[in-house]
């Protein structure tokens, strides 16, 4: 009977919070929307921070351990980025600096209490579609109409169909993978509290270092190079 009590406190599935009506139709605003207001004002007040911090950094002073910290975070992402798309690196430092860091910030944001809202999949999808819609319009650039049909047909005709629905698949796989790593560490942390809540005292912190640290930086990393990976193979980068 406590068994059945305590598995019925199990909770790891969104919740509706409000909702309103637009055009006849009811729109919810749920806890994935709250997390990534949240996790949206986190960078919004950081990136003033680091705006104020190196518009008035003194060239000749040494550099505070915040503009330390801003600085290695950049150089770490431009290193990251030139590694895998060479010359092309510069046209998408921003997108994929950005895209890196928001990923992260969300699959740590389990570290504050908050549901990630990366173990939504309306928020990886559109992230799919995203880097889908770069790699379509940079193979169209770079190698025209022509190659663009080219690449289908290799290396027959008959390969066609396989070859776009391998193409229409990237959003898919990757916004899956990121969805699902994410969405399993919260449903084990939901397990953990929900199961054991009464001993669930300390030792959880050590699943969270796994499942919210080492697990969402991993994935982080991969759909970010999965993403830079599609688009210079897209180009032709070196």
């Amino acid at each position: 009977m406590n068994s059945v009590i305590l598995a019925a406190d199990v909770d790891f599935m969104i919740k509706g919070i409000f909702s309103y009506q637009i055009f006849g139709q009811t729109v919810w605003i749920t806890t994935t929307h709250v997390c990534l207001l949240i996790v949206l004002l986190l960078f919004v007040v950081f990136g003033l921070c680091a705006h104020h911090v190196i518009v008035n950094a003194d060239p000749y002073a040494k550099p505070g351990t915040f503009q330390n910290i801003v600085e290695l975070i950049v150089e770490m992402l431009d290193n990251m980025i030139k590694g895998c798309m060479g010359k092309s690196a510069t046209k998408f430092l921003s997108y994929v600096s950005t895209l890196f860091c928001f990923i992260l910030v969300c699959n740590l944001s389990g570290l504050l209490g908050l549901r990630p809202p990366t173990a939504d999949y309306g928020v990886t999808f559109p992230l799919g579609l995203i880097t889908f819609g770069m790699i379509f319009y940079n193979k169209i650039k770079h190698q025209g109409v022509g190659g663009f049909l080219k690449g289908l047909c290799d290396p027959w005709p008959i390969w066609a169909p396989i070859n776009i629905i391998g193409d229409v698949a990237v959003p898919v796989s990757i916004s899956l993978r990121l969805f699902a790593n994410i969405l399993s560490g919260t449903v084990m942390m939901a397990l953990v509290y929900g199961l054991l809540s009464r001993i669930a005292w300390g030792w959880p912190g050590f699943l969270h270092l796994y499942f919210d640290v080492f697990s969402g930086a991993i994935q982080t990393y991969v759909f970010c190079m999965l993403t830079m990976t599609y688009v210079a193979d897209a180009i032709n980068a070196e």
